[in-house]
């Protein structure tokens, strides 16, 4: 699978997921994918329609065999949680009843903080057509519901798992910020570097003929200052810019060269660090693309 480190090891804990009369192999195997996802490996299942064990469930699964082997069958409900401390309702609806009536973040929290004091706790959900009956969320200790569309609230079984799998690992992380893997470290250029970036683009734009008319240059430099400071440029993406600015000046329609090409060329190379002096005389566009190219991330 896509994204998937098979030298880490494999996370196998928290709340059991437990499907109260699934009526698709396929959604349990859907299910058993999304549990993975977020590190939930034991699957408890009360009276599945197709029958257990299925073949089009592990097919589904994606790979997620460990959660379909465990996977344990139940009569009915009441032996399905009989050795669970703590036990979550999913429903779409209001219920008749004195639960406590929480969101999937909080309830994620709750979890979290039970599973640290060693309780063992469970998430029920419902048959894919009607959910929970009342009797059956009588047995649980709280309800967990999702801020959904309330003329849309069906959400499909495998969806709402992997809502609730989602804040059971959320839960566990320093920061709600933490992500799987980070961005390199940006540092912005040296002012220097970005001052020879003005002098070049402002030669090269030049020699192009761009500053029309001569009165209104001073104000047309100061905005493409202003543009080109916003962005915060690190290094190496100055020397992409200077790559493709040596190729504008290089074609400039009214003098291949423009005039005073190689002066400006060479300070154009040493300014951007790529080492290219005046006396190389090979110089082509090819050349400037490519030394743009070294700072591509």
């Amino acid at each position: 699978m896509a994204g998937t480190d098979r030298d880490r090891t494999l996370l196998t804990e928290g709340p059991a997921i437990i499907l109260v009369e699934p009526q698709m192999a396929e959604n349990i195997g859907m299910v058993a994918r999304a549990m993975a996802n977020f590190g939930l490996a034991e699957l408890r299942l009360v009276n599945p329609r197709d029958g257990w064990p299925n073949d089009k469930a592990r097919a589904t699964a994606s790979r997620a065999d460990h959660v379909i082997d465990a996977a344990k069958v139940y009569a009915t409900l009441p032996e399905a949680i009989a050795d669970l401390n703590f036990v979550f309702a999913t429903t779409a609806r209001r219920r008749d009843g004195f639960k406590p009536v929480r969101g999937p973040v909080e309830a994620g929290r709750a979890l979290r903080a039970r599973f640290a004091a060693g309780e063992k706790t469970g998430i029920l959900f419902g048959r894919e057509r009607i959910g929970l009956e009342n009797e059956e969320v009588g047995l649980a200790d709280e309800i967990v519901t999702f801020p959904v569309n309330p003329a849309f609230a069906s959400l499909n079984i495998a969806q709402a798992v992997l809502l609730m799998s989602y804040e059971w690992m959320k839960s566990g992380l320093d920061s709600e910020t933490d992500t799987a893997f980070a961005g390199p470290r940006i540092v912005p250029a040296e002012k220097e570097l970005l001052q020879g970036l003005f002098r070049h683009l402002e030669e090269a734009l030049e020699a192009r003929g761009y500053f029309r008319p001569p009165a209104k240059k001073p104000k047309m430099v100061d905005n493409l200052r202003a543009v080109l400071t916003r962005p915060g440029f690190t290094e190496a993406e100055i020397k992409v810019l200077r790559g493709v600015v040596a190729s504008l000046d290089y074609f400039s329609p009214k003098e291949p060269r423009g005039a005073g090409y190689p002066e400006r060329k060479a300070r154009a190379d040493r300014e951007a660090g790529t080492g290219r002096g005046a006396g190389t005389g090979g110089a082509s566009p090819n050349d400037a693309a490519g030394e743009g190219g070294e700072g591509d991330a």
